[in-house]
């Protein structure tokens, strides 16, 4: 997979509104079980704020951003392939998230960073 170019990456910083389209946000199956439904995972293989961008041009609230992804309802999942997010397997997922540098591991999260 191409990484954005400049100029979607100058897109992003703009508005969050203003997502461009040619960069990479990545969704897994919706598996996680909570609250009575399912959730899959929403990340970006290369920056938090392309990420951000996207969540929110999509309606996902803030609140659902757990250190590097975004916690989204099954409901939700055919809405944001739709808007152009990618759907990866789980461990294609996290493959992607560690090689960005962006993966928050069990130990930083307990060591509340």
């Amino acid at each position: 997979m191409p990484r954005p170019t400049a100029k979607a990456r100058s897109a992003v910083s703009r508005h969050p509104s203003e997502y461009d389209h040619d960069v990479a946000i990545l969704i897994d199956d919706p598996r996680w079980p909570a609250h009575g439904r399912l959730w899959a995972h929403l990340v970006s293989d290369s920056d938090l704020e392309e990420l951000h961008a996207f969540a929110e041009a999509n309606g996902i609230p803030r609140r659902g951003f757990d250190r590097d992804h975004y916690d989204v309802p099954d409901e939700a999942h055919a809405r944001l392939v739709a808007a152009g997010a990618q759907h990866v397997g789980g461990h294609e997922l996290v493959r992607r998230l560690i090689a960005s540098g962006l993966r928050v591991t069990a130990r930083d999260r307990r060591a509340g960073r």
